[in-house]
């Protein structure tokens, strides 16, 4: 149901397929019978909104109860926001084309730093007070989740309510109590004390922070009777874990543009820079059966004839080969095919890439993260050189050509040595091609390698170090660039000015919504796009807060520092978080949780791949 001044815009913008609704699957209700309104917004574009999966879960777990409408809202892209500004049209719902103010709920995922400033955007779009103390009445509440809900504090002004941890169940509890309140005309302060009784509901506005003289905070207090810890929720049995039978298909290309299956959370691996691996802890998987029967009816409801099984580390699933053998059993029958992203370079076999043939051959995908043993090591990563050559071996005698590989800028303590023995591990990986007895005839090998910076994000053994300085980042860049002697070598590398924002809203603290609120007033957005992102802008509003950025970014910390997010608990202690920072200084590693507990915390939740290690010894 488009809004009919909506459509009379859609002639005047680059892709108007973004602001249309209507696809297949998308879900309309009539607002009359209905008792909660869900506007569940992505902080960026369709394309990219589109692509995400918890987003496709949600949406369809809260339509399928009768008195809820959720419905999809999207970021407009610079066109069309300019135009909406202009004939004075608030951001709308794609299902009902209805402005988000109707709505009881205004919900975000937040993936990404750097869409901060989108979020406050789109409510400044929709006319809806940023300030979460400026919305007095029961009814737009603003709610938030996803990774970047592990430190909320930067957007705690904002934000009435974040949800910590995997949201199936809390956010049904939440909007279920909602439903309650509304029928029994509470206030808003009211509702907001009773949703922070339930586990995985933060509050900000029932917390009070305090700083010392050196703006390290000296505490943080709950206030009536919020709890002093709030504990993320999950799922723990991942088969009975909702699952939609139906994703909206797009009217437009998106971005991940596929069938996706999840088969399972969580990582075994422990590296020490990755947030996602710890704070999604245990690893739970989905059997073989219901991951099976949830791709051939995502194919069959859909059309998609391509398959993702998604996942942060795919052939880590138990029994990945059986997997991949009875998805095999119709995939091949209906020419529909099988992709295995966030493959390891240790978990590349020639068992594997004889049951992914059926993909096309555009390029396979490693992480070897670092460039050199000691460097890999640090951040126990626990792959070595050999493997990634004998991985590229196999695959370039398998019919490959092109392999992407993915490293990290400015880890703890690299060295230009380090830098250096990244173009030296890609031309081993060039020199490996040409050694090859079956590589593709009359074809060349392209080899490109990807440098992100690193950022030190909470919940990680990283998240006491401080980042390079830009200048420091540009030149191991720039370093790097020139140690490769190649062609057949290419070299991307992210901007090191994102990298810098992203680290000061990764730690920061409350402090910082006064900056935020600043970029709102002076139209910041996008800034994950290079088209309109710019440091120098964001510099400038530092320093009218009066807000030094190094001190979140770059500054290191101590272990006795109260963190903005420790009264986050995410499942993993805090000491075997400082335990595991030591051991990257000796550059030693630790082994993943199916050789050994490693009693990080997580076996608490008494399920999982830790549970089943250590269950024995308690």
């Amino acid at each position: 149901m488009i809004n009919k001044d909506v459509e009379k815009l859609l002639l005047k913008v680059q892709k108007p397929g973004r602001y249309v609704g209507g696809e297949l699957n998308s879900v309309v209700k009539n607002k009359d019978e209905i008792d909660v309104r869900f506007a569940f917004c992505f902080p960026d574009t369709y394309e990219i909104g589109m692509s995400h999966l918890g987003m496709k879960i949600l949406y369809s777990l809260f339509n399928e109860r009768d008195y809820i409408w959720c419905e999809r809202v999207f970021a407009p892209w610079l066109d069309m926001e300019e135009l909406m500004v202009k004939n004075d049209i608030p951001l709308f719902g794609l299902e009902s084309g209805d402005a988000i103010t109707d709505f009881d709920f205004i919900g975000f995922t937040l993936q990404y730093e750097l869409s901060y400033s989108n979020v406050l955007n789109m409510l400044k779009l929709a006319n809806i007070p940023i300030k979460s103390k400026d919305r007095k009445n029961l009814s737009q509440i603003v709610v938030a989740g996803g990774p970047c809900s592990c430190n909320p504090e930067p957007l705690a002004d904002f934000v009435d309510i974040f949800f910590i941890g995997e949201g199936e169940e809390v956010d049904l509890e939440v909007i279920d109590l909602y439903r309650e309140c509304k029928k029994e005309n509470k206030s808003k302060d009211e509702f907001l004390k009773l949703a922070s009784q339930i586990k995985g509901v933060y509050v900000p506005s029932l917390y009070e922070v305090k700083y010392n003289d050196d703006n390290t905070i000296k505490s943080f207090m709950p206030k009536d009777n919020a709890p002093a810890v709030v504990e993320k929720r999950l799922m723990m049995n991942m088969d009975e874990s909702y699952y939609p039978e139906n994703f909206v298909v797009p009217n437009i290309e998106i971005v991940h543009d596929r069938a996706v299956s999840e088969i399972f959370r969580g990582c075994i691996r422990g590296c020490r820079f990755c947030q996602a691996g710890f704070i999604y802890r245990p690893v739970r998987e989905k059997s073989i059966d219901t991951i099976d029967r949830q791709c051939h009816t995502l194919c069959n409801n859909t059309g998609y004839d391509e398959v993702s099984l998604s996942s942060l580390s795919s052939s880590d699933y138990t029994d990945i080969i059986g997997l991949l053998d009875r998805l095999n059993k119709w995939s091949n029958d209906e020419k529909v095919s099988i992709s295995l992203p966030s493959l390891r370079v240790d978990g590349f076999t020639d068992d594997i890439l004889n049951k992914i043939k059926t993909v096309r051959k555009s390029g396979l995908t490693f992480a070897p993260e670092a460039g050199t043993q000691r460097l890999r090591d640090v951040i126990n990563k626990n792959v070595l050189e050999d493997e990634l050559i004998n991985t590229c071996y196999t695959a370039f005698n398998g019919g490959w050509t092109k392999v992407k590989l993915y490293f990290m800028i400015g880890l703890p303590t690299e060295t230009y040595e380090d830098v250096e023995g990244i173009a030296k591990l890609a031309q081993n990986v060039v020199d490996t091609y040409y050694r090859c007895e079956n590589k593709p005839k009359g074809k060349s090998v392209t080899v490109t390698i990807s440098t992100s910076s690193f950022v030190p994000k909470p919940f990680t053994p990283f998240q006491w170090f401080g980042q390079n300085s830009r200048e420091i980042l540009m030149d191991k860049q720039k370093h790097l660039k020139d140690t490769i002697k190649t062609k057949k070598i290419n070299y991307n590398y992210h901007d090191a000015d994102t990298s810098y924002l992203e680290a000061v809203f990764a730690r920061g603290d409350r402090r910082l919504g006064k900056v935020l609120e600043v970029a709102c007033e002076k139209g910041f957005h996008f800034d994950g796009w290079s088209d309109c992102f710019s440091l120098k802008n964001w510099l400038e509003i530092f320093e009218e807060c009066g807000i030094d950025p190094d001190y979140y970014a770059v500054r290191q910390r101590e272990f006795d520092e109260i963190l903005p997010w420790d009264f986050l608990d995410y499942g993993v202690d805090k000491e075997y978080l400082i335990k595991e920072c030591k051991k990257a200084y000796e550059d030693t590693t630790t082994p993943h949780c199916r050789l050994k507990c490693n009693n990080c915390g997580a076996a608490k939740y008494r399920g999982g791949v830790c549970f089943e290690k250590c269950k024995n010894m308690v």
